[in-house]
């Protein structure tokens, strides 16, 4: 039989097969002349209810919450720093502020002592923060710690009668496994939706720190974040972070943070309030077509170090500039962003065995990475109007996205820095509109007493103002 009349008759067949197949399932074919028996579905099939993903939904939900956030934010436009300017308009000196509002989702992980995991983005600089339970119930939050660079943060609430989600180990996922993600996606209430997990291990994505998500096709749209990803037992095995989505709306390829990942954050900022890593101690570049040639390597796969950090692990193992890391404890190295993030993930004191190509030859060098420590400047000793305020280097991965300055790591609720609208995990990025690269020259300008401090910041995907007289 031609293959074009083959196509015909399957065509054929479907056509009158689909409507007798769909009239079984609602029942509407059935004895007595024809007659519909029912129009609903059936409660059984074979004696075996039909499946649903409600009673697993039952146990979930409770422990699902909404988060609202307000961050007042002292906005001063540079013109108003013109005194001409502000007698001829009239302007009171005085800065403006607007609220910021953002919406999202978390996940009560421990019921009695009231811990809820989130992004960091849906609470990072709030004033206030709003925790709506399942039950309508709404109480403030506080903020226990971030971790800007998993993008994770922990609240503690003050509620009874909670319900927690039992944390899997994410470790065992498998592509194709089913997953629910759960949150209140564009604030329209506490919504699921359903997919596989699409892949593992995910990294080199934009904006994010250290990253190893897990891709998944449920649906996760604005208002997700910070929600959880359960397994058909409703089991936390991850929580939802971002989207790739080239018109802003879920196309199928969300990313959620790990559970074991997000657990060893909690237990960090929990107990300490801040996430300790290890680093190796080198600055490094992806390897181009053009180094590859000029380093005798075979391909253009890898990290070079461009600089060794002095007393790091890098220099006791003997790395040198002009190395080539092409991998880190066993995990392959094809650039920059692989080696911070293996680098990252990795925990502070661990023996590590680093693959290096050094004028063409392979070799092995062994090590074990040291705590981070970044480089702080408390604001008293810098000028009375930072009393209260703790500063400190702007993270490796900001500055590999070319970012400089200082960042707010504390600030005290009742200093004149706090009431101008300086908050935590603000980036100060220029003081009196000259740029800064770093701790130094912030500690150089700062010191100087100058008359006023107008302060060029970043939060989010915003910048600001800010004057302290």
């Amino acid at each position: 039989m031609p293959e074009s009349t083959r196509h015909r008759l399957y065509r054929s067949l479907a056509l009158v097969a689909l409507p007798l197949l769909v009239g079984l399932a609602l029942g509407t074919l059935g004895s007595g002349g024809g007659k519909p028996a029912s129009a609903a579905l059936p409660p059984a099939v074979d004696g075996q209810p039909l499946p649903s993903l409600a009673p697993m939904l039952e146990k979930v939900t409770p422990a699902v919450v909404n988060i609202a956030s307000k961050t007042h934010v002292a906005v001063r436009n540079p013109y108003f720093d013109d005194p001409i300017f502000r007698r001829f308009f009239g302007v009171p000196n005085m800065p403006r502020e607007r609220v910021q509002q953002s919406l999202g989702s978390g996940v009560v992980v421990d019921a009695g002592k009231g811990y809820v995991l989130t992004n960091n983005h849906v609470v990072d600089g709030a004033d206030d923060i709003s925790v709506t339970l399942a039950d309508g119930r709404t109480v403030k939050a506080k903020v226990l710690g971030t971790d800007p660079d998993t993008d994770l943060a922990v609240l503690q609430i003050p509620a009874e009668k909670l319900v927690a989600l039992a944390v899997a180990d994410s470790a065992k996922l498998r592509m194709g496994d089913f997953v629910v993600a759960v949150g209140d996606p564009f604030g329209i209430g506490q919504s699921a939706s359903t997919g596989i997990v699409s892949g593992l291990g995910r990294s080199g994505l934009r904006g994010s720190g250290f990253q190893n998500f897990i891709q998944t096709d449920a649906s996760i749209n604005p208002g997700n974040s910070g929600g959880p990803l359960v397994n058909l037992r409703g089991e936390l095995v991850g929580i939802n972070s971002m989207i790739y989505s080239p018109s802003g709306g879920s196309v199928g390829i969300g990313f959620a943070i790990p559970s074991n990942l997000a657990a060893d954050v909690m237990r960090q900022l929990v107990s300490t309030g801040a996430v300790k890593r290890g680093v190796l101690g080198v600055e490094a570049q992806d390897v181009t077509p053009e180094l590859a040639r000029v380093l005798a390597l075979d391909n253009a796969h890898g990290a070079v170090v461009t600089r060794v950090r002095a007393n790091s692990p890098a220099e006791t193992a003997g790395i040198k500039p002009g190395d080539v890391i092409t991998s880190l404890n066993g995990k392959a190295v094809a650039g920059e962003q692989d080696l911070h993030n293996i680098e990252g993930l990795t925990a502070p004191g661990a023996a590590v065995e680093v693959g290096v190509q050094r004028d063409g030859r392979p070799l092995t060098v062994s090590t074990a990475l040291k705590v981070s420590e970044l480089e702080t400047l408390k604001g008293d000793a810098l000028d009375p109007r930072l009393a209260g305020v703790t500063f400190s280097e702007i993270a490796d991965n900001l500055r590999r996205q070319g970012i400089g300055g200082v960042s707010v790591s504390r600030i005290a609720e009742g200093s004149r820095a706090y009431a101008a609208g300086l908050r935590s995990g603000d980036l100060v990025v220029a003081l009196n509109r000259r740029d800064l690269q770093g701790t130094s020259d912030f500690s150089r300008l700062a010191a100087s007493h100058p008359r006023q401090m107008m302060l060029t910041l970043l939060r989010g995907d915003e910048a600001y103002y800010l004057l302290l007289q």
